[in-house]
């Protein structure tokens, strides 16, 4: 079974360690410190069968360069890779729509809207029998998907709570304008899970929720109420 262990989360870094029964695992996302990574996994670090990167903001790659001088496989689109302008045998290419392989999983990803390029993952374990779907920095996800059994999805603010710092002062518009057009709201996210057949859903983990804009008990509880599968942030 696909096991997730969140390391960080939100705009001052994003990581998550996957694995499926403890000896096999990545990393999705590598936007802190290498030490915070290295001490999360025990300094098993080199032992990891790769990393996805979804885009090119450092909250989400800051280290992708030591993971690669570690001898892991970094994943990005080659979009990603232009704006780094990454280097190395380690970097790895995908495209959205095309399936790729690394150790024991299989990966699709799909685009993401942000306000750069940006991708979610389908990633299959267990030659297929368990599926995981990861959504972040996207205020839209145009596919739904079948049988999955755990979803790793951004909710990033609630609209009244982003409204009211902004008319108490504490945001600015150009602030509250670019969150509405990059980043998923619970609102959007209640909407996305009424779209999705959620009947091999086991586990939900709300990622990236704001500080100031956000509400992590009244997240999980409205997302736990809607769905009845057990949520965590």
């Amino acid at each position: 079974m696909i096991e997730v262990e969140k390391i960080a989360s939100g705009s001052s870094g994003n990581c998550y360690h996957i694995s499926d029964d403890g000896s096999r695992s990545f990393l999705i996302e590598c936007g802190i410190r290498f030490k915070q990574i290295q001490q999360f996994t025990g300094y098993n670090t080199a032992q990891m069968e790769g990393c996805l990167v979804s885009h090119s903001h450092k909250d989400h790659c800051k280290v992708y360069n030591e993971i690669m001088r570690l001898g892991v496989d970094v994943w990005m689109s080659e979009q990603t890779v232009i704006e780094l302008n990454s280097r190395g045998h380690r970097v790895k290419q995908f495209s959205a729509g095309r399936e790729f392989n690394f150790g024991n999983w299989q990966v699709m990803p799909f685009k993401l809207q942000h306000d750069i390029e940006n991708h979610g993952f389908l990633i299959y374990a267990n030659h297929g029998k368990e599926r995981l779907v990861y959504i972040t920095d996207s205020f839209y996800c145009r596919y739904k998907f079948p049988k999955v059994n755990i979803y790793m999805i951004e909710c990033n603010y609630a609209r009244d709570i982003l409204d009211e710092n902004y008319k108490a002062g504490k945001i600015s518009k150009f602030l509250r304008d670019r969150v509405l057009i990059s980043h998923f709201s619970l609102g959007n996210v209640l909407d996305f899970f009424q779209a999705n057949d959620l009947s091999h859903c086991r586990e939900i983990h709300l990622l990236h929720i704001s500080q100031g804009n956000g509400d992590p008990e009244r997240f999980r509880k409205a997302v736990e109420g809607l769905t009845g599968i057990p949520t965590y942030v």
